[in-house]
């Protein structure tokens, strides 16, 4: 169906992902080639990684989600049917956006250190084939129960913030169902911007109803209030976690900390169906063990 709804407007040539190619190396071949749009199939794993060859290039992104979550369509309000995406590729606004790096590996969506990487880690593959998204419900319902809080510092270019904490999420965009990247009122792709947000309720209780309490600031376009959830902007920041955590990117897990995180202003070109606005907030007080030293950069 995508050959036929490009091909009747457009000449498309089509690379087949293997698994001894990279995806990476597939959108290089096709820049070679001389394209002026390429167009990533497929999950948040394979337009991550395609959007990372086309950083700081003339080469724009088109995204026709085949995956479980597809975060990143629902994040840019690019539709899940292959027809409306597809129109979106041809259509579309073609936008400037952010992207970051997360120890040099491409991230269009967001970076989870502890909590959200263990939902992502849980929710293994056999299990999204069998429930799809549902899989990443069921795990974080069962990692919530198990909160293991650690210690972390978290260095941007003008301050250091070390605060005990059960999950940290830096988002450069991120849709209402990325719940643990959504402290602030929004998270926009186009302000240069990292949005962070520290998740520190205490016990299973106090999970739920801060978890809740994001949802509803997703939905509603506010920005939480609770104690036990802090957020602010920057454009780079290095992750240290004691003892250390696991770490998803754009839903595949990269490692452990310590991490280092930067965003590179609207670098890639998108082709999306919608525009939006940001207010930059910052709220931290209330954290546990909440330490803040200001940088001297003279």
């Amino acid at each position: 169906m995508i050959r036929e709804e490009i091909e009747a407007d457009t000449r498309l040539s089509v690379l087949m992902t293997e698994p001894d190619v990279p995806e990476v190396e597939l959108a290089k071949e096709a820049i070679a080639q001389g394209a002026d749009c390429i167009i990533a199939s497929g999950g948040d794993g394979t337009v991550s990684a395609v959007a990372g060859a086309l950083i700081d290039t003339e080469v724009s992104l088109g995204i026709v989600p085949r995956g479980t979550a597809n975060a990143i369509a629902a994040a840019f309000g690019i539709d899940t049917d292959i027809r409306s995406a597809c129109q979106t590729v041809l259509t579309g606004v073609p936008r400037k956006i952010d992207v970051a790096t997360c120890n040099g590996q491409p991230l269009i969506l967001l970076a989870g250190v502890g909590l959200e990487a263990d939902v992502v880690s849980e929710a293994n593959r056999q299990l999204k084939n069998k429930i799809g998204s549902a899989a990443y419900i069921l795990s974080a319902f069962r990692q919530v129960r198990e909160l293991d809080p650690f210690q972390v510092e978290l260095e941007t270019p003008d301050k250091i913030i070390t605060v005990e904490a059960s999950g940290i999420t830096v988002a450069n965009v991120a849709p209402a169902t990325s719940v643990l990247a959504q402290g602030p009122s929004d998270v926009l792709p186009y302000d240069g911007l990292l949005d962070v947000t520290i998740f520190a309720p205490e016990g299973t209780g106090g999970a739920i109803a801060a978890s809740y309490s994001l949802f509803q600031s997703a939905l509603n376009k506010r920005s939480t209030k609770r104690s036990d959830v802090g957020y602010f902007r920057c454009t780079a920041v290095k992750i240290k976690a004691d003892p250390p955590q696991k770490v998803v990117v754009d839903g595949d897990i990269l490692g452990e900390t310590p991490v280092d995180i930067r965003c590179l202003e609207k670098s890639i070109t998108l082709m999306t169906p919608e525009n939006g606005n940001f207010d930059p907030l910052e709220k931290l007080d209330g954290l546990p063990g909440l330490e803040i030293r200001y940088k001297d950069n003279d």
